[in-house]
């Protein structure tokens, strides 16, 4: 990660996130988080009011509950930020599977457990970066697929999603 701060790369994560989540507040019946806003997601985060979050709480929210401690910085900069912006929408285990199966779409051999430590973060930074980004979009516009597929009311979703995968 060179010079940069866990903390410098997360504040360029966050502005993804929060470009990809917006900054109104909604309560859509079919959002199995309930009510949400900045991505802050209700059910997850019961002890927080979400519908008066303001921006500022929110980022800080992130920074201690999302990504402090998680080791996002020992992955390349660029895909540290799509895993934490895919993280934020579909789960932190759920997208190292992704980003593990991607490795495994680059030919680097890890093993698919959910986990980032060590071995994963060192194959990505082995991988062609470019290379590891397309196989992450394509794993985890095949989650969103599987998503949708599982459970119909989540197809309103489905669009919204695919971009987000593939951005």
């Amino acid at each position: 990660m060179d010079d940069m701060t866990s903390r410098e790369l997360f504040d360029r994560a966050i502005e993804v996130v929060l470009a990809h989540e917006g900054e109104t507040y909604t309560d859509h019946p079919n959002d199995h988080g309930g009510p949400t806003k900045y991505g802050v997601a209700q059910r997850f985060n019961p002890d927080v009011n979400v519908r008066e979050l303001t921006r500022a709480q929110a980022i800080e929210l992130y920074w201690e509950r999302y990504w402090r401690g998680r080791r996002y910085e020992q992955l390349p900069e660029a895909v540290a930020i799509k895993v934490f912006d895919l993280a934020v929408n579909v789960g932190e285990r759920t997208v190292i599977f992704c980003l593990q199966r991607a490795l495994r779409a680059c030919g680097i051999r890890v093993k698919i457990d959910g986990r980032l430590g060590p071995e994963t973060w060192g194959a990505a930074g082995r991988a062609d970066e470019s290379g590891l980004l397309a196989a992450l979009r394509s794993e985890a516009a095949g989650e969103y697929r599987l998503r949708v597929a599982r459970d119909g009311d989540q197809a309103v979703f489905g669009e919204g999603w695919l971009n987000r995968a593939y951005a």
